[in-house]
């Protein structure tokens, strides 16, 4: 079973067409993110060794009114610098939309390097 988060739709998420604004949703999986990092891989967000380098958004249905989204996260196999983070949005039980995001380690220097040992071994014990 994947990392699951629940974010809340606040009725501030809203645009004039009554359904949640499309770039809100890559602020769900934001948090999702941090919770994963926080509570997978035992690191904080705000580390600053870690930066996106690709958000990816496919749509599938909109979010109308308040409640919940559930985001599951799962980290894709890290490669030499990077890895990627896939998203499964959904609301009341429907699937909402999917993405990815590209994670690049950083060293001191604010230069990519190599993935850290403690985050492939936890991207390896995932859920």
């Amino acid at each position: 079973m994947s990392f699951v988060a629940e974010v809340e739709v606040r009725f501030r998420d809203h645009d004039s067409f009554g359904h949640v604004n499309n770039a809100v949703y890559a602020t769900y999986c934001e948090q999702a993110r941090v919770r994963f990092f926080e509570e997978v891989m035992d690191t904080p967000l705000s580390d600053p060794h870690i930066v996106v380098a690709h958000l990816e958004l496919d749509y599938r249905a909109p979010i109308e009114g308040v409640g919940t989204v559930e985001v599951e996260v799962e980290a894709g196999e890290p490669g030499g610098k990077s890895f990627p983070i896939y998203y499964t949005l959904s609301y009341e039980g429907e699937v909402v939309a999917t993405g990815e995001t590209v994670q690049v380690a950083m060293d001191d220097e604010g230069r990519p390097t190599r993935v850290p040992d403690q985050w492939r071994e936890a991207i390896a014990d995932q859920p």
